[in-house]
């Protein structure tokens, strides 16, 4: 009888105190290196007051402006690269810079430049979602209603968003993480003007340059808790998701016991 190849141990066979060891020094790790920065954050930004962070957020007008501004923009950004890419073409000195400065039109250093660059970079976010989705769906049923005589608008509305619709929804809220915190690309097409081209993290490093580190702080807490509610809302998504497959997947081993 030819030998076994020998059975190679399961993490399940190291001893007990092994797996609280390295559990443990994980969980000590995330607590230093994540939680406790975020805890940071919020502290620094409280450590004035309740009515020194209230100030901080809002009775600075141009603070205020980059937190709607960001708001405004969730769907768009890049990296310098991008920023440079679009300063080159839509630049004073740039390929279209003449004919849109004689049209008195302004893309970079201005909103459009921010969505420009934010595009570039969280689309693709997105299309990392569904690629994969649709790729795994098949084509079979927009087929099918095409050959019934379904039109290309019915053939989306009905049967591709149905289908793709909890993708969709999971790649625009990590869409929308990406785009809060960007700040390469935007640092550069934006122009640094305060009240109209500033978005959170482009305040939150003005602030910091100006030694305003409460101001900074209180900024950060913002989009610290838009993050947090970004994680919470994915979460969520994430367990409907697992829920509705557990689901289906019940259905059709109860219609294939019928």
């Amino acid at each position: 009888m030819a030998d076994q190849l020998p059975v190679p141990p399961r993490a399940q066979d190291d001893p007990p105190w092994v797996r609280r060891t390295l559990i443990g020094t994980a969980i000590a790790v995330m607590g230093f290196f994540v939680v406790v920065p975020l805890v940071n954050v919020f502290v620094q930004a409280f450590a004035n007051g309740p009515a020194a962070y209230w100030r901080n957020l809002f009775g600075d007008a141009d603070t205020l402006h980059s937190i709607f501004l960001t708001l405004s923009v969730p769907f768009s950004v890049s990296p310098v690269v991008v920023g440079l890419f679009l300063l080159l073409l839509f630049g004073l000195q740039g390929t279209f810079g003449p004919w849109l400065r004689a049209h008195d039109l302004k893309i970079v250093f201005a909103y459009p430049g921010l969505v420009l660059a934010t595009a570039f970079v969280t689309f693709p976010v997105v299309a990392r979602e569904l690629i994969p989705l649709m790729e795994a769906i098949g084509a079979e049923e927009e087929v099918a209603a095409v050959s019934l005589g379904a039109r290309g608008w019915q053939v989306f509305r009905l049967i591709t968003l149905p289908n793709i619709k909890w993708g969709l929804l999971y790649g625009v809220i990590l869409c929308n993480a990406r785009a809060m915190g960007e700040f390469g690309a935007v640092y550069v097409v934006s122009g640094h003007i305060a009240g109209k081209t500033d978005t959170m993290p482009l305040r939150v490093e003005k602030l910091f340059q100006e030694y305003n580190l409460p101001g900074a702080f209180a900024v950060a807490s913002v989009l610290a808790m838009l993050a947090l509610v970004t994680l919470f809302v994915k979460t969520a998504l994430e367990w409907k998701t697992r829920h509705d497959l557990a689901e289906a997947e019940r259905l059709h081993a109860a219609g294939g016991e019928a």
